[in-house]
């Protein structure tokens, strides 16, 4: 790289720094790890000519977070995508995007079904709350869950439940334990009447309204506004097994 030096009006001597041509210009950039440092030179009449100024580099920092999680609910985004509803331990109830999941040989087929426990790593969003999902490892499937329909029943109406009762993103792990409990005894146990009012009390004494008349079930729709339809089908189905036996 050519240099030169050359005296100002006050006598001191200035170093000139002349880049190759085309890069030759009155203003040189470096650019290291993404910032810019600028160095500018005046050059001497007829040494370089001006030109444009490179462009800035634009940094845009992921945070990628992991945390524990049940999967809820997942519907279709796109061909290709799909929209996974998490309770979590440590983020909440969360909304990710998986893309491409929907693809033959995606890295999430068959890590994407209903109440399936996993770590998730997610790359947390600034501008949404849809979160890209990055990795999914599955802890425990709940199977047994799956392998009849009353305790696909009952689990559902658990996760319409919390849906109804807890805000998008509003840190609360003692509603993940709660969920994570009940998906345990389910997978092990068919549900009765009185597993689906112990959890409702329980939600009823994690959202503050403990002890509250005449049930639970009652004090959190009117906390909230209205309970899961699914909840008069889910009894009337525990009334017509108890008149079958």
């Amino acid at each position: 790289m050519p240099a030169r030096c050359k005296r100002n009006s006050s006598g001191e001597r200035r170093l000139l720094t002349c880049w190759p041509r085309p890069l030759c210009r009155s203003r040189s950039t470096r650019t290291i790890w993404g910032h810019e440092r600028k160095e500018c030179f005046r050059q001497a009449a007829g040494n370089c000519g001006l030109a444009a100024r490179p462009p800035q580099t634009k940094i845009t920092c992921v945070v990628n977070i992991t945390s524990r999680g049940i999967l809820l609910r997942k519907r279709k985004l796109s061909d290709t995508s799909l929209i996974i509803s998490w309770c979590t331990d440590s983020l909440g109830v969360i909304q990710t995007v998986a893309r491409g999941a929907r693809r033959p040989k995606s890295p999430f087929r068959g890590r994407l079904d209903l109440f399936f426990e996993a770590e998730i790593s997610i790359a947390k969003s600034r501008r949404s709350n849809l979160h890209p999902l990055r990795e999914v490892v599955i802890v425990n499937p709940f199977a047994g869950i799956r392998n009849d329909h009353r305790r696909t029943q009952a689990a559902s109406y658990f996760v319409e439940l919390i849906e109804v009762c807890t805000e998008t993103e509003h840190h609360e792990p003692e509603i993940f334990r709660l969920l994570q409990r009940a998906f345990a005894y389910l997978n092990e146990h068919d549900p009765d009447q009185r597993a689906v009012i112990h959890f409702e009390s329980e939600l009823a004494r994690i959202t503050g309204v403990q002890g509250a008349k005449p049930s639970a079930a009652m004090a959190l729709g009117r906390l909230f506004g209205r309970l899961p339809s699914s909840r008069a089908t889910l009894l009337k189905l525990f009334t017509r097994d108890k008149g079958d036996s």
